[in-house]
């Protein structure tokens, strides 16, 4: 005990005046203002967690600064605002979205391709890019085609502005089904699976010079191309039942589908953007922050493109919506009993969703994910590859596989964050980027590759945030003067630099980082 706290003295002490600090603050509010203060802290702290922690397992292992990691938590948003009140859009999208994956399930039978090509040379060069081009041009020509229910951002009444509110007034009115008129089903399927297919084989010609030998062909090998096909299939013939099944469904079971859809999708788009975009470039950190950086950009592009520019909020689901009798609840039992959106604590009114089930939410994440990297295989090999990523490797360790699995988790827990913040703080374009620099300050404070020092960092800014917020409002009595200091808005980014910056100087690693 006493080596350990000699080892770690001064972080124990900066941690003893941090929480002096909130002590004093606390003792200078109202008890029902410092509790609705504290709890909103652990709101915002908890999706800066999501945030911060998808970045530190991306950075720790593979030593990837991801700035598109905003970005893919706003994509998170929009996907779950999707699925929650355009379901048909989303059914529309279920059968094209699963025939272009299909191709890339074919990983064994490109990569004996790939490595049994006869070009060579300047060919061999051309070939991936032409392949890209003509794949491109095919499921562009098909996609514009084919039949999808949308919203139209040009025109008010029907701009997810619009939808949202009705939506939130309990109006969910689903247009009619789009139908096929300039191209047949069996096209745009052919289509498709053509262009599919040829885009998958394109990008296995990037890495066939560096394949030892060719993968096997089984009947397993094309399993994942016929499931997809199936799936497909069965989402193209049973469409508008199942979007009738959506749209007749509970708002707290669709809710929870839309969740789990975000995360599917966020995980998704991360293991392709790894295997796609971030593999060739490991070696080349600086085409690393130049490629995500740029995806960021394309990224807000296509979201205000598809979902406009304005800001609009998702409907919370049914379980925290409540406002009739009974509301505001005194109690969980009565929070329970008539779904109220907010509950009475401690003579203070808190927002159910955005106090208390988003901070549940952060903990259990927390503690799954200290659980995996602890006690799971994948947490072992993640811990070593931190500490030697050439061991790993030597041990027989696939470790790129490792590294896409790694890639995925990071970006699903940013699109979580991403989905549960819609209802709570609105949909916007740059949402994204405000959380991504606060969770680059609470990674920079709590040690930028440590998974505890991301939960630190997160708690520490988003309580020091709401303190600021909430002291803008009643104000600071200065010692010994009858002045009043407010805070003005701009001070609360201005309060976590500061704080980033004293933490920094004093600690070069963080609170929780490691001396490399």
């Amino acid at each position: 005990m006493n080596v350990f706290i000699r080892k770690n003295l001064l972080r124990l002490i900066i941690l003893i005046v941090l929480a002096g600090l909130f002590v004093a603050a606390a003792a200078g509010m109202e008890s029902q203002d410092f509790l609705i203060t504290l709890l909103r802290g652990l709101s915002v702290g908890s999706l800066t967690f999501l945030v911060a922690s998808g970045f530190s397992l991306i950075f720790g292992l593979l030593d990837v600064l991801n700035l598109a990691h905003g970005t893919l938590f706003m994509i998170g948003a929009y996907i779950g605002w999707t699925v929650y009140v355009r379901s048909d859009t989303f059914m529309d999208l279920l059968t094209p979205l699963a025939l272009i994956l299909s191709g890339f399930l074919l990983r064994d039978v490109w990569s004996l391709l790939s490595t049994r090509l006869p070009a060579a040379g300047r060919m061999k060069r051309i070939l991936p890019w032409a392949g890209i081009l003509v794949s491109g041009l095919i499921l562009f020509s098909v996609l514009r085609n084919y039949p999808i229910a949308i919203w139209d951002v040009g025109d008010y009444a029907q701009s997810p502005v619009s939808i949202s509110y009705l939506a939130s007034q309990g109006q969910n009115v689903q247009p009619p089904p789009a139908t096929f008129e300039t191209i047949s089903p069996l096209m745009a399927f052919a289509g498709l699976i053509a262009g599919s297919l040829l885009l998958a084989f394109s990008l296995s010609l990037f890495g066939a010079g560096k394949q030892a030998e060719a993968s096997r062909i089984t009947w397993r090998s094309f399993t994942g191309f016929a499931a997809f096909l199936l799936a497909g299939i069965i989402f193209f013939i049973f469409n508008n039942l199942f979007t009738a099944f959506l749209a007749g469904l509970n708002t707290n079971w669709l809710f929870l589908i839309a969740v789990l859809v975000a995360v599917g999708s966020g995980a998704g788009l991360g293991a392709l953007m790894e295997t796609t975009l971030i593999r060739p470039l490991y070696i080349r950190p600086i085409y690393q922050l130049m490629l995500t950086l740029g995806l960021s950009a394309i990224g807000i592009e296509m979201v205000r493109a598809v979902w406009g520019r304005p800001e609009f909020t998702m409907p919370r689901p049914e379980l925290f919506a409540g406002t009739g009798e009974g509301c505001p609840a005194t109690s969980l039992a009565g929070w329970w009993q008539y779904h109220c959106s907010t509950m009475m604590l401690m003579d203070g009114r808190i927002r159910v969703f955005n106090e208390i089930f988003i901070p549940i939410i952060g903990v259990v994440v927390l503690v799954a994910v200290w659980i995996l990297l602890q006690r799971s295989r994948l947490g072992m090999i993640i811990r070593a590859g931190v500490q030697d990523r050439e061991m790993v490797e030597a041990l027989g360790i696939n470790v790129r596989r490792v590294f896409t699995q790694v890639f995925a988790l990071g970006v699903g827990l940013a699109a979580l964050g991403g989905v549960l913040a819609a209802p709570s703080i609105g949909l916007s374009n740059m949402m994204g980027e405000s959380f991504l620099l606060n969770a680059l300050i609470a990674l920079a404070i709590g040690g930028l590759t440590s998974y505890p020092g991301a939960a630190l960092g997160s708690l520490l800014v988003g309580l020091l945030q709401q303190f600021i917020i909430k002291y803008g409002q009643i104000g600071i009595a200065i010692p010994f003067t009858e002045i009043v200091f407010k805070p003005s808005p701009p001070i609360v980014p201005a309060s976590i630099i500061l704080l980033m910056v004293v933490v920094l100087l004093i600690l070069p690693n963080g609170l929780l980082g490691k001396k490399e």
